[in-house]
């Protein structure tokens, strides 16, 4: 099977595209004259964030969370502890990071949020 360049939120973004400017224009917003760098930088993060969530719930499933010892939210709660008590450690230390980087910790915690907030809006599938 050909696998096919996956895009960039850059690359989807047609350059000469003029976006509806927003009611209230600041730094954050999108202006008549496209997304800026920061605004970019956002999806193209969130998009990695997005797609490293769906490979590793193919591999995990959903009953990792679901069935968690004491509830899904406890079960997440202890695994971003431990994420939070990670960084804590290289970041006080200073020591390098063996096996996952500072960067694949955080990367963790956001998604690990995104479970989270997946779980309180009632969308973590149960099986």
């Amino acid at each position: 099977m050909k696998k096919t360049k996956r895009l960039s939120v850059r690359d989807m973004v047609p350059h000469d595209y003029k976006w509806e400017p927003p009611q209230k224009v600041n730094k954050y917003t999108f202006d008549d004259l496209g997304p800026t760098n920061f605004e970019l930088d956002i999806w193209e993060i969130s998009d990695a964030l997005t797609n490293l969530l769906i490979k590793k719930h193919a591999d995990y499933g959903p009953k990792n969370i679901s069935q968690s010892p004491g509830g899904p939210l406890n079960g997440l709660r202890v695994r971003m502890w431990d994420k939070v008590a990670r960084i804590n450690n290289l970041i006080d230390t200073g020591k390098d990071a063996e096996n996952e980087s500072l960067e694949d910790s955080f990367a963790d915690l956001a998604n690990y949020s995104i479970i989270a907030l997946m779980v309180l809006k009632g969308k973590w599938p149960a099986e």
